[in-house]
């Protein structure tokens, strides 16, 4: 689960963070109280999307006057920032956060992440802060200094970090006291991932996280109801919340096929031969290896309610699942949402021929095909015509 800068920023002020002066405000008035309670000298207002690249949309701007806050505010709230990171739709402004400005001499790049490939945590510095860490990892790699955390971290692998990136022995004292908070906060917090970019050193030799972006484990959120809370479902799209409430692994792609699979990789397995057949899926749903009717239903509702999907291909392998009890959830799904979309299903496993048997007599046209690709093939050949 993402957070937004705003709230990753109270997360790490609770475990002893540095981070700016700044309110969160859904309104044009409180922003302008906001601004007026912080001395009127100017300030930084930032729109408060799920997405990167915010700057460079125009979602975030400096203001030096009431009047130009205003301004900048009626601009951001209630409309949608399109970012090289969202689709064309972008994403709805609800909330800015209004922040003092900051004297800043150094800017810099920090992050904690989760690294799969050798199963630990690694912590990211780079002296390239306030730019893209991708651009600066293909251009310039030898800007970026990484360490491997076994259990936690060392004092001597702060110290190191804090040498590379130019300090001097003052300045590696409250560096390597800021990357043993930032790690307890991410630690205590379930955290995935971590970027702090920029991490500026002001004019005052100080150490402060400008801006932050957090995401939580989803699998440990039960530990942490008051994170669970900040979930902010004006960010995701519609189908997927809703396939979230039955426990529905659901991604909205951009194509017109769409599809029901139990399990992730029959899924992905079942996109790329939509692709490989000339289709393109629009979406990715797990309805899970232990699939009951009620889910079934609930996942031909989101398919159904999709306006692109022209044909819906249901893949289901029945290993612990019974492909009799989908072909139920299929036929209470037609007869629930009144689907008129072409329907291709294959039923393959645990009860597949009491399955078919069911879905021939429900009376309904639905297309079985016990043949992966010629299911594809056909489920591409429905959409062509459709």
């Amino acid at each position: 689960m993402d957070l937004h800068e705003f709230q990753s920023k109270q997360l790490l002020a609770s475990f002893g963070v540095s981070v700016p002066e700044g309110t969160n405000v859904k309104s044009v008035e409180e922003a302008v109280a906001a601004y007026k309670h912080m001395g009127d000298q100017g300030c930084v207002i930032k729109a408060q999307v799920l997405t990167g690249g915010r700057g460079k949309a125009g979602g975030v701007k400096l203001v030096n006057s009431v009047e130009e806050l205003e301004m900048e505010a009626r601009g951001l709230l209630g409309k949608r920032l399109v970012t090289y990171q969202t689709t064309k739709e972008g994403l709805p402004v609800n909330q800015i956060l209004v922040e003092r400005l900051t004297n800043i001499e150094k800017e810099l790049y920090l992050a904690f992440l989760v690294d799969r490939s050798s199963q630990a945590i690694k912590l990211m510095v780079s002296t390239e802060g306030g730019v893209d860490i991708e651009s600066v990892a293909q251009e310039t790699p030898d800007k970026i200094h990484t360490i491997t955390i076994d259990q936690k971290v060392e004092a001597y692998q702060a110290r190191s970090l804090g040498f590379k990136l130019g300090f001097d022995v003052q300045m590696v004292r409250k560096f390597s006291a800021l990357v043993f908070k930032l790690y307890d906060a991410f630690i205590q917090s379930d955290m995935n991932m971590l970027e702090i970019n920029p991490l500026v050193v002001t004019k005052e030799g100080e150490l402060i996280c400008l801006d932050a972006k957090v995401n939580i484990d989803d699998n440990a959120l039960f530990r942490h109801s008051d994170i669970a809370q900040l979930r902010d479902v004006t960010q995701e799209d519609a189908k997927e919340v809703e396939a979230s409430k039955f426990d529905l692994s659901y991604i909205a792609l951009d194509g017109e096929i769409g599809c029901m699979v139990n399990g992730a990789g029959l899924a992905m397995a079942t996109m790329d031969m939509i692709k490989v057949c000339g289709g393109s899926p629009a979406n990715f749903l797990d309805v899970g290896g232990t699939a009951t009717e009620e889910r079934v239903t609930e996942a031909f509702k989101i398919i159904g309610s999709d306006e692109n999907v022209k044909v819906i291909f249901v893949n289901i392998f029945g290993g612990i699942v019974r492909c009799d009890l989908i072909a139920d959830g299929i036929i209470n799904a037609i007869k629930t949402t009144g689907l008129e979309k072409p329907l291709v299903v294959r039923l393959v496993g645990n009860q597949a021929s009491l399955g078919n048997e069911k879905l021939r007599e429900s009376g309904y046209e639905i297309l079985a095909v016990e043949d992966f690709k010629a299911a594809a093939t056909k489920s591409v050949k429905l959409m062509r015509e459709a």
